[in-house]
């Protein structure tokens, strides 16, 4: 076979004629999500899963002492302790390769290698993005589920009061807290409780879909199992389904589920018009009260908020932000386009934000306005090592805890040398369940306090 023989997509970088002699970039995403993650690493000869403890405090006191008490060795004191709750970091190792032959890759237009290494490269960082992403929203196996979990919605409306529903995602209802901190199914002695339509009712079971139908993103549908009848009023499809311990969801004017948002009607600058549900400068700045409630440090001095473009042009098309910032012509938000910092608020804008179709109004966009330590992420420690140095020839470099590796040639003419990266470690979002009102008086109940998620069209 003749050397210009090359498979069929690869014959147009050989072509002669008036070809760049250069390979140009493509689209690539706008990544953000990692960048919050606390890096932490993770140690070797521990296994594949390690159980981190965070330590509560201790309510204050604010009842003195008794006078009449204060006798004996304990001097009228009992004894208290703090409370503990535990998450679980779990590491998998991702990666992928591409192969080059050297003699082949000198009649291409341009250095395939270079090519290679940051198209490699590229791929990484994004696919390490999107791992964040996932787990930032969705949360992780054993895990209480993420910031989108605890809040979903009915999908088939009860004939009859029954014990089970039907619901658009089963994530943050299958796992709560115990008395000690550890992470457990829910079941008969493990319950949960979650608000659905407008009562209250213990959840003790929940069991996934055969076929997954949530159009939730990375959403698992399925059934949730009370333990008493869930009334047909309440069990009917697009009623909210919320845990005690859900972390907060925000959607502008209160709409309490996904399905609720509305589109608007109407014609604009018409008396009759109504604004749909899009992203308003108010809804944004809920979230950082709850997170402030909550006592969530910033980052940096402000709290993120990673949104698509979408929902940014939302905020320019609200009243409350124009108005703020009217004649303002000169400002850096309206003469470039975009929002850095306002109000407390670091704005992100991210090609990387789930999506999920229409549910009748529209495509639905979802914002997170995210505190410091609200995603943590495990770099394994021995990534890249080697018991006998110098024993290979394959060049190994370390990018931002990415490993990327130049393999020598193995073929019978050596020629074709490997291109691959890889990475292991994981993410994992710690809870902060013993940040109760009684340590903080502002504080939610919720297990995930350090990020609100904010849905709209």
């Amino acid at each position: 076979m003749a050397i210009q023989n090359f498979p069929q997509q690869l014959q147009p970088i050989i072509q002669q004629g008036f070809l760049a002699r250069e390979f140009q970039d493509g689209l690539q995403s706008r990544l953000s999500f990692r960048a919050i993650a606390d890096r932490e690493v993770f140690p070797n000869r521990i296994g594949e899963t390690i159980t981190k403890t965070r330590k509560g405090l201790k309510t204050p006191v604010t009842v003195p002492l008794v006078t009449s008490s204060n006798t004996n060795f304990d001097n009228g004191l009992t004894p208290s302790t703090w409370s503990v709750e535990q998450y679980t970091l779990t590491i998998n190792q991702y990666g992928d390769t591409t192969d080059l032959n050297m003699v082949s890759e000198g009649i291409g237009i341009a250095s395939q290698f270079l090519a290679n290494a940051k198209t490699n490269g590229t791929q990484a960082m994004q696919s390490l993005d999107r791992i964040a992403r996932n787990a930032l929203f969705g949360g992780s196996a054993g895990g209480v589920g993420g910031y989108l979990g605890g809040n979903t919605r009915v999908i088939t409306t009860l004939g009859a009061a029954a014990t089970t529903v039907r619901v658009d995602d089963l994530r943050g209802f299958q796992n709560v807290l115990s008395p000690y901190g550890q992470v457990v199914g829910v079941g008969a002695t493990n319950g949960m409780t979650v608000t659905v339509g407008s009562n209250a009712y213990t959840l003790v079971g929940s069991l996934s879909d055969a076929v997954n139908i949530s159009t939730a993103p990375n959403g698992v549908s399925g059934t949730l199992s009370f333990s008493t009848n869930v009334a047909v009023s309440d069990g009917t499809i697009s009623q909210a389904v919320i845990a005690a311990t859900a972390p907060l969801v925000l959607r502008p004017n209160g709409r309490t589920s996904t399905a609720g948002l509305t589109a608007p009607t109407g014609t604009y600058g018409a008396v009759s018009y109504v604004p749909g549900d899009t992203l308003g400068i108010q809804t944004v700045l809920g979230a950082v009260a709850a997170l402030r409630m909550n006592n969530v440090p910033p980052i940096n001095g402000s709290f993120n908020c990673y949104l698509d473009d979408q929902q940014m042009l939302g905020l320019f098309r609200d009243g409350d932000f124009k108005y703020l910032y009217r004649g303002a012509y000169g400002s850096d938000v309206y003469h470039s386009g975009a929002i850095v910092e306002l109000l407390g608020v670091r704005f992100v804008p991210t090609t990387e934000a789930p999506q999920q179709l229409s549910l009748g109004a529209g495509a639905i966009h979802r914002a997170i306005v995210c505190g410091q330590g609200a995603l943590v992420e495990g770099d394994y420690q021995d990534m890249g090592h080697r018991d006998i140095p110098d024993a290979e020839k394959s060049l190994i470099e370390h990018v931002d805890n990415v490993v990327m590796v130049t393999r020598e040639p193995l073929d019978r003419l050596k020629q074709i040398i490997a291109q691959s990266w890889y990475w292991i470690g994981g993410f994992a979002l710690p809870t902060d369940s013993t940040a109760s009102t009684s340590i903080i008086p502002t504080s939610t109940n919720s297990y995930l306090k350090r990020g609100v998620v904010i849905e709209s069209l």
